[in-house]
């Protein structure tokens, strides 16, 4: 059984001296470990990627976009108020949110909690577009799940959205593994080159490598590129305390996919060509849509799947083109260009892969719930779970390891 799981069992020693506080200067300079079907590895560099993918593939990769999520406030008392915005509730679409012009709640994270229990925090921001210095309150409201609350936050300048209002205020919101606070750098270096839609507290690190001369490259290979956005949130760092998986609750993450992709999907997996994905993101974004069309087949319109939903025979048996078809049918029928949803769904060892074939991913954390991904999408070798003799590999092999660290390119067993 799945939920049975135990974390234990993907843990691995990683040095702290094996986590970089730094990107290279060059993103496609780094080194890409490279396990093929039968289990082989070959050690690359980044910029071969063009050159390793079969022909015909569709890569798909995440678009969203890191915001400034860490915003810190100062009481008169001089106590240091930290907010980390998790999502949006009010208005709850990231669009229409980061477009408000007066005032808008966000479930947020609450640092130094017992210092602020009532009344409003200020700031004094410049933010692009105002003519004069614009002051952003902050009110905290009622908790929400776990140790969240809801904050509404307001400025006194009408002619300003809060897109630029987070720009000025925060901060980018880097991992906490790498052990220091953000820096200006990390502005530039915390977001892929294609990042479009904001969202992200975390930046879907494997797409951090691409550059416009990689693009270009792959372009002339003949492989085509999609993009879906999945707004990656705190729960990505959340690490399984859990003795066993099923004890674990799997954060959610709101995605959104266009009408032509869903089309590009249908097409790629009929004519049974390459689908590679960027990241543990594109990944779960991707693996979720014929489960989602399975549930809109069903009946289920509710838009979210939850932790256990590809685990349950008739999603896990339903056949893939007919429930992307289902999909791109509901599309249609809600008259958009896309569709919003989103998926709390855990991917270990047991789960049945219907769409991604090839996986570009980083490194990732010793029992974490993107370990348990990447063993699923490796599969076992004679008991033996492949995902260890792959990183033991990097490890004695010096890689560069988390979101500044290398690269992989794994293609799944089949």
């Amino acid at each position: 059984m799945v939920k049975n799981i135990r974390i234990e069992d993907f843990d691995y020693p990683l040095p702290d001296e094996m986590i970089p506080r730094h990107p290279l200067a060059q993103r496609d300079a780094c080194r890409l470990l490279l396990s093929r079907p039968d289990g082989n590895t070959a050690h690359r560099r980044f910029s071969d990627l063009p050159d390793l993918l079969p022909p015909s593939t569709l890569l798909v990769c995440n678009d969203t976009k890191v915001i400034n999520a860490r915003i810190s406030f100062r009481k008169p008392t001089g106590s240091k108020i930290e907010i980390f915005l998790l999502e949006p509730l009010i208005p709850s679409d990231y669009v229409i949110n980061f477009q408000q012009k007066e005032s808008c709640v966000w479930n947020c994270l609450i640092g130094n909690l017992k210092r602020w229990k009532e009344g409003e925090l200020s700031l004094i921001i410049n933010p692009e577009g105002a003519d004069s210095p614009v002051t952003l309150t902050a009110r905290r409201l009622e908790p929400t799940a776990g140790n969240a609350h809801a904050v509404k936050f307001s400025w006194d300048n009408p002619q300003v959205n809060f897109a630029s209002v987070v720009d000025a205020a925060g901060f980018i919101p880097i991992p906490p593994y790498l052990k220091r606070e953000s820096e200006e750098s990390d502005l530039r270096d915390y977001q892929t080159v294609y990042a479009d839609a904001k969202g992200s507290v975390a930046a879907p690190t494997a797409g951090l490598h691409f550059t416009p001369e990689v693009f270009a490259n792959l372009n002339a290979h003949n492989i085509r590129v999609d993009k879906v956005t999945l707004h990656v949130g705190a729960g990505t760092f959340q690490p399984v305390k859990a003795d066993c998986i099923g004890d674990h609750p799997m954060h959610t993450e709101v995605f959104h996919i266009r009408r032509d992709v869903v089309e590009d999907l249908i097409r790629q997996k009929r004519e049974h060509l390459p689908l590679a994905a960027v990241g543990t993101t594109s990944v779960r974004t991707l693996e979720s849509l014929p489960l989602l069309g399975a549930m809109i087949a069903a009946g289920d319109t509710s838009l979210h799947l939850g932790q256990w939903t590809a685990y349950e025979d008739h999603f896990k048996e339903a056949d893939t083109v007919a429930a992307l078809e289902s999909l791109l049918e509901y599309i249609d029928s809600t008259g958009e260009e896309g569709i919003d949803a989103s998926t709390a769904i855990m991917i270990a060892p047991g789960f049945k892969w219907k769409m991604v074939d090839i996986m570009v991913t980083n490194f990732h954390q010793p029992q974490s719930t993107l370990l348990l991904l990447v063993s699923s999408f490796l599969g076992e070798d004679d008991g033996t779970p492949r995902w260890r003799k792959l990183y033991d590999e990097a490890l004695s092999s010096s890689y560069r390891f988390l979101s500044y660290g290398d690269a992989c390119l794994l293609f799944r067993h089949v």
